[in-house]
């Protein structure tokens, strides 16, 4: 999953930066609003941290802009102004919520993860491919019932395959779901990615592999077999 923070502190938007990525995040920052619209224009975000006062403008333009266009990514306001007119003003023009600075990341992380469970409804968003399952909201993994530990960026991976299960997922937006901006990036990195992945799936008995579409990209498919058989023949 993908965040944008839209913060000019430096040392505050790279606290959050750090913490969220080791949270399993991708995460993008930008330090002001020009630069906060440009990414929005060019990426899609499962959810942005918008500080309210920029060198540039007032952060609460660019929420007016996106619900102005019906765009209904998560937005969680953050301002050290903690009027309650102000409050009021920003979550009625459409912030899933507003935080009073300071803060401590682990008040955030809890905040974003609430605002997508109400996204997806309360017990969460699951997806399924055969005995696959993942909690959009938890980012818990789950095959055959039990819950499967995976480094954060398989998770992110698996994450991206499975929301597009039985299409071609490109190699570039791949790159895009689990690499930050500033992320020095090896060519094969991706490939590497996939093939820790595919190891895994098949160490615990998971009945979906990942299909190399050689020139486009990869697919999530079910195999129709058992567990017992995805290990034997692999």
């Amino acid at each position: 999953m993908r965040l944008l923070i839209v913060e000019d502190e430096a040392a505050l938007s790279g606290l959050l930066a750090h913490w969220l990525s080791h949270q399993g995040w991708a995460v993008d920052v930008a330090p002001s609003l020009a630069d906060g619209r440009q990414a929005l224009a060019l990426t899609r975000y499962d959810c942005v941290l918008l500080d309210l006062g920029l060198p540039d403008g007032e952060g609460f333009s660019l929420l007016q802009d996106l619900r102005q266009r019906d765009d209904l990514t998560p937005v969680l306001a953050i301002s050290a102004r903690d009027a309650l007119s102000e409050k009021l003003a920003v979550l009625n023009q459409g912030a899933d919520d507003f935080i009073v600075k300071p803060f401590e990341p682990d008040e955030i992380g809890a905040r974003i993860r609430a605002v997508l469970r109400r996204r997806h409804g309360a017990a969460g968003r699951m997806i399924s491919v055969g005995n696959l399952a993942f909690d959009e909201s938890t980012r818990d993994v789950q095959i055959g019932g039990q819950i499967v530990v995976l480094p954060r960026r398989e998770v992110a991976l698996l994450q991206m395959l499975l929301r597009r299960a039985g299409r071609v997922v490109s190699r570039e937006a791949l790159d895009q779901a689990i690499y930050n901006w500033d992320e020095a990036v090896g060519p094969n990195a991706i490939e590497a990615q996939i093939s820790r992945l595919r190891k895994r799936l098949i160490q615990t008995g998971a009945t979906v592999e990942i299909q190399t579409v050689r020139g486009l990209g990869y697919i999530l498919a079910e195999v129709r077999v058992s567990p017992d058989e995805v290990r034997r023949l692999n």
